[in-house]
């Protein structure tokens, strides 16, 4: 009988073990699951974070470059301000009269309107090269058009209104016409 009690409490053994070990291997496969989990949650979280910081490097590369070109173009306006009287200015300057005190005056304020037309040059501004030039609906305004088949088509012939940029920008574009021809069918 011994021996049966002894061959019981082996079998126990064994089962204990059997079940230890499946209990083992059980908590080895949810630590594994764990570690998975655990693995996956710290890749999204280094990714959220990688993201978050180029995000930031950008904003910072945006807001900088903003402030440049806040400084830049800080006398836009004024200048887009001033550029309507004084092509009026120019106009008025520019006129033929017959009486010598008025001419006097004229030439005066021509070379004031000269001196601010050449302290906005300094801050930037530029005239839209226009006459006789090719015509580019980035630089130019066509009003009408002209047919004339002495010049080339597509050349600005007659510039209405002066066009202006601003260092790299277009205040107002020139107001120009247009040759524009054709032979077809012999028809202009």
């Amino acid at each position: 009988m011994d021996d049966i009690k002894k061959d019981v409490e082996i079998e126990e053994s064994k089962e204990k073990k059997k079940s230890e070990k499946v209990k083992l291997k059980d908590q080895i496969e949810k630590l594994m699951k764990d570690i998975e989990v655990l693995t996956a949650e710290k890749e999204e979280l280094k990714d959220n974070f990688l993201r978050e910081r180029a995000e930031l490097e950008n904003f910072k590369k945006r807001t900088h470059q903003e402030r440049i070109n806040e400084r830049k173009y800080a006398s836009q306006k004024v200048i887009e301000a001033l550029i309507n009287p004084i092509d009026q200015l120019k106009i008025v300057t520019g006129m033929e009269v017959d009486n010598d005190l008025l001419r006097n005056y004229l030439i005066g304020f021509k070379m004031i309107n000269d001196q601010l037309f050449q302290i906005l040059e300094e801050e930037g501004l530029k005239v839209i090269d226009a006459l006789n030039q090719p015509f580019d609906p980035n630089y130019h305004h066509a009003i009408d058009k002209v047919n004339d088949k002495d010049k080339p088509n597509g050349i600005c012939v007659q510039v209405t209104q002066t066009g202006y940029m601003y260092k790299e920008r277009i205040i107002r574009p020139a107001m120009v016409k247009v040759n524009e021809w054709s032979d077809e069918n012999g028809n202009n």
